[in-house]
């Protein structure tokens, strides 16, 4: 894990310049999004086409795959608990925010496209991130339930694992299966927040 975490600027690096850490998120948004096209197998050169410079640009960042896979994923982690307190902020209604927050958190998890297949295969660095995933985004969903709760919008008695939980089984086949419509299930169960107080 610790090469993911210094990939990544994580824990025991110096901190980056602002401009070396635009250019990673250009490299890990690019990373993605061919992740979500072509898989995790997706080769190099593509998603240096995508980000707009050399495959040795990325390598210079990414030193191997796990570490370009683990910066992805820790960077769609970032990116979906940063945007909890952000919608809290700007939403008509903490119900409003706990619905737009579900829904970038669906993205996160239909997106993915492989990446905690290919991570797996590290058991240790797989926990290692499961863990994170968790550290990160439970406290999120914790505090919009409670915004929602407290605004009387929603019942009082579902707990954030057991939602994130829940919803991560409603989007698993999502990626394979066009037929599918995840996110139309997981606004069925958001909807049902709203049963009996």
């Amino acid at each position: 894990m610790k090469d993911g975490e210094e990939a990544t600027g994580q824990a025991g690096s110096r901190p980056k310049r602002a401009d070396a850490r635009r250019n990673e998120k250009t490299l890990l948004d690019a990373a993605a999004a061919v992740f979500v096209r072509s898989g995790v197998e997706a080769p190099v050169r593509d998603i240096a086409a995508e980000a707009g410079v050399g495959t040795a640009t990325i390598y210079r960042h990414f030193p191997t795959r796990a570490d370009l896979i683990i910066g992805v994923y820790r960077h769609q982690v970032e990116a979906c608990a940063e945007a909890g307190p952000a919608l809290l902020a700007t939403s008509p209604t903490p119900y409003a925010a706990l619905a737009g927050w579900i829904d970038r958190f669906v993205d996160f998890l239909v997106t993915k496209h492989g990446l905690a297949a290919v991570l797996q295969s590290d058991n240790a660095g797989f926990e290692a991130l499961h863990a994170y995933f968790l550290d990160r985004l439970v406290p999120v969903c914790t505090d919009l339930l409670a915004a929602a709760t407290a605004s009387g919008e929603i019942r009082t008695d579902v707990q954030a694992i057991a939602l994130m939980r829940g919803v991560g089984n409603l989007c698993i086949g999502a990626e394979t299966d066009p037929r599918y419509d995840a996110r139309q299930l997981v606004g069925v169960l958001i909807a049902g927040l709203r049963g009996p107080i």
